[in-house]
């Protein structure tokens, strides 16, 4: 089943939109867009194939850390991680 990831990080610092840029670059790959810019929190939503929520947020916090890695973003913790699948978002 494909779920729709949201996650955010929070730090110290206000992301520029040359960061949040590199973020959404990085998870274009798995169909992400990003968000923060001029905020101290960076986040994306991208699409991961999983049998269950649980799963699908392990995976998308999994993408998420490795995409931030990837743009040069510093190393926040996560702060908010939800998941809702294609039939969930259908339902609403």
């Amino acid at each position: 089943m494909r779920w729709s990831v949201m996650v955010v990080a929070e730090g110290d610092q206000i992301m520029s939109q040359e960061q949040i840029v590199e973020l959404a670059d990085a998870v274009a790959a798995s169909g992400g867009i990003a968000s923060g810019i001029g905020t101290n929190r960076y986040g994306a939503q991208l699409v991961v194939e999983a049998d269950t929520a649980e799963k699908a947020i392990e995976l998308g916090r999994a993408e998420f850390t490795r995409a931030a890695e990837r743009a040069g973003l510093p190393p926040w913790p996560i702060v908010d991680a939800d998941a809702i699948s294609e039939a969930e978002d259908y339902e609403l």
